[in-house]
């Protein structure tokens, strides 16, 4: 397999032509510092304003982890619907859940109204039981839509595989309104929906520092009123909340395109987002070109400190995955790409609006293009008119200094990765918050 962003492949023939980089010192009404999804949905929300607005980025908009993704648009990135009702009780799953719900709107509404051309793909969420002790995660999880009044269909092992291709699964769980996408070609269209409406933007930009109202880059700066800074991998000197974010690295692959009889032999009905019930899961999804888009990891590399790009554990992804599908074992997989993937320690994102500076805000570790999409317009619409927002709690849920298991002290003696992993996993699978 080559090692190369299938995305990036895609953009070669579309005309999106790079932005220049900032070479001049400008003031603004607003600076978005980070044009990922988080990014964009902040700057698309206060482009309407009637404000003058810069959106800055090191890389090309959606260049670094959206443009990476998966493309998967479904409120499960990495907590189940089961495990915040767990924490959180009935009121708070209801409004942590509307959280990724209004996610997707926001983005596929974008998609519909300005003619985005980026694989927009309706495809139900299907979560697998991988072997017999992820049946009572399916169980729970059917068990919890089912509280909450939100529609599920539930498949024994039978039923499964009659809706995929396979046998080597032992239960379902199934939901409707999720979507794929291309996730790099979307922030391309939204680029160009922001320069339409008189956005600038300066890509190949990177934000070295902020200086009270000025982000300083290194060809020149923004001053602004209110900054919103919507960026991953910051370090400690440019952001004091930088520490709260560690990272997870995932792995996608690409195959070549199936036959119509391939596609029926992965999804003998309609096509489908899937996911496993490992703790290190695979993921699988359609492109609308009929490639299988398939990612996942191991214990070895997900928290490691620095990317590992070793094509080992996208061969070992694509071994499961034949053993679980044998029609498919002659498929042929053509490139795969790490991502470092940037989330907090209770994989919730952090939103924060300093009290000493109350003209920035930071939105980090948003894992899941639907959260990210949510907190970045969370962010746009609180940046010029928080008096009338009615949606504050969200700054509390966000909040830096919630609870967890481990503190960030605990670093000096076990190291980020160590401690970012099981706090991970204490608020997967057994955490319960005070609200509930």
């Amino acid at each position: 397999m080559l090692l190369q962003n299938w995305w990036y492949t895609t953009l070669l023939g579309p005309d999106a032509p790079i932005r220049p980089p900032l070479a001049a010192d400008v003031k603004a009404d607003v600076v978005v510092v980070g044009a990922g999804m988080a990014g964009l949905s902040a700057a698309l929300r206060l482009a309407d304003s009637g404000h003058d607005i810069v959106l800055i980025d090191r890389n090309i908009c959606g260049g670094s982890t959206s443009g990476k993704s998966a493309g998967f648009l479904t409120p499960d990135s990495e907590l189940e619907l089961s495990q915040i009702l767990r924490r959180f009780g009935v009121e708070g799953a209801r409004h942590l859940w509307d959280v990724p719900v209004a996610g997707i709107e926001l983005i596929t509404s974008t998609v519909r109204k300005h003619g985005i051309e980026c694989d927009l793909q309706r495809q139900d969420s299907l979560f697998l039981a991988n072997d017999r002790s992820g049946i009572a995660d399916v169980r729970e999880e059917v068990a919890a839509r089912k509280q909450l009044g939100y529609p599920v269909t539930e498949y024994t092992a039978a039923q499964v595989a009659k809706v995929i291709g396979s046998d080597g699964f032992h239960a379902g769980v199934r939901y409707s309104e999720t979507y794929g996408i291309d996730a790099l070609r979307y922030c391309q269209g939204v680029k160009g929906v922001l320069l339409d409406r008189g956005v600038r933007i300066f890509e190949s930009t990177e934000a070295h520092a902020i200086d009270g109202h000025t982000v300083r880059t290194h060809g020149g700066s923004v001053t602004a009123d209110q900054i919103v800074v919507c960026a991953d991998a910051l370090s400690p000197h440019f952001c004091r909340y930088a520490p709260e974010v560690g990272h997870a690295e995932t792995y996608l692959t690409i195959s070549a395109p199936l036959t119509d009889r391939d596609v029926k032999a992965l999804f003998p009905g309609d096509p489908l987002q899937c996911w496993d019930s490992d703790l290190i899961y695979s993921y699988w999804r359609l492109t609308g070109d009929q490639r299988i888009l398939l990612g996942g990891g191991s214990l070895l590399s997900t928290y490691v400190r620095n990317a590992v790009t070793s094509p080992r554990v996208a061969d070992h992804i694509v071994g499961k995955f034949r053993k679980k599908f044998p029609a498919l074992a002659d498929i042929e997989f053509l490139q795969y790409w790490p991502g470092l993937i940037d989330s907090t320690r209770d994989l919730f994102p952090t939103i924060i609006r300093d009290p000493q500076t109350p003209w920035m805000q930071f939105v980090l570790g948003c894992v899941g293009l639907p959260w990210a999409a949510f907190c970045g317009d969370f962010a746009g619409r609180h940046a010029l008119d928080t008096e009338s927002q009615t949606d504050h709690i969200f700054y509390e849920y966000f909040r830096p200094d919630r609870r967890f298991l481990m503190p960030l002290w605990s670093e000096r003696l076990l190291g980020k990765p160590i401690v970012f992993a099981l706090n991970n996993a204490w608020a997967k699978y057994y955490q319960v918050d005070r609200r509930a």
